[in-house]
């Protein structure tokens, strides 16, 4: 572990943990979205101009990586990806559905919360909806631009399992992705756990560990993102 320019520098075997050092363990960091995006262009800076593509995670991730585009000049796209909800909460899941269709299902949640192959069944198809539906309405007929030959900023608003992202950085990797940089705002240590051997680097400005953790407290004004305000 080293420390420069006030951020601090994990070297895992597989990428590096970015964190800035005195925002470990505090809430309340960020005014909103908005800002939380204007954090993590800092922390980004020498990918400005580069040729990467900055890629959010829709819905809450969108604005916070429409902002990182915007401060470090790169294109903006997105990176459809949906958690697969318990059936009787809107908020957590036991796994996600990626853009290119693929399913990650998280057995460990599955045996706590004892979900039967039709709970299995129903969510994910829930999910593969909202999936589908979200790329016609982000996407459309876009062309999806050649990852082999550059490299792709992945945002999302927070991690807090890290199944959302998992997924979607499996998903970018299949589709031709040789370079993948997570940036979020805002995580739960554990959940790097579940990404870091897919990436190259994270960056991350409030690292926080605990039972208590959630993405929202991070942010001093949270609320949901509807697809039409993303």
């Amino acid at each position: 572990m080293y420390i420069a320019s006030g951020v601090t520098v994990w070297v895992n075997m597989s990428a590096k943990i970015h964190d800035i050092a005195e925002l470990r363990q505090r809430t309340g960091i960020f005014r909103g979205r908005q800002h939380a995006g204007q954090v993590l262009g800092d922390m980004l800076e020498s990918w400005r101009g580069s040729d990467a593509i900055v890629m959010g995670i829709p819905s809450g991730g969108v604005p916070v990586a429409a902002e990182c585009a915007r401060r470090l000049e790169l294109p903006l796209d997105v990176a459809v990806v949906s958690k697969i909800l318990l059936p009787w909460n809107t908020e957590s899941g036991f796994g996600a559905v990626g853009f290119d269709g693929s399913v990650w299902i998280n057995q460990k949640y599955v045996e706590y919360f004892g979900l039967d192959q039709t709970a299995i069944a129903t969510q994910t198809e829930s999910a593969q909806r909202k999936v589908s539906r979200r790329v016609q309405r982000f996407r459309g007929d876009l062309p999806w631009p050649d990852l082999d030959r550059h490299p792709v900023i992945l945002v999302d608003d927070g991690l807090a399992a890290g199944s959302t992202m998992r997924v979607a950085a499996e998903s970018l990797c299949r589709s031709g992705a040789r370079q993948i940089i997570v940036a979020v705002p805002t995580a739960h240590y554990d959940s790097f756990s579940r990404i870091v051997d897919l990436v190259d680097e994270i960056y991350c400005a409030n690292i926080r560990q605990g039972v208590q953790y959630s993405v929202a407290a991070a942010y001093e004004s949270w609320s949901d993102v509807e697809e039409d305000d993303s």
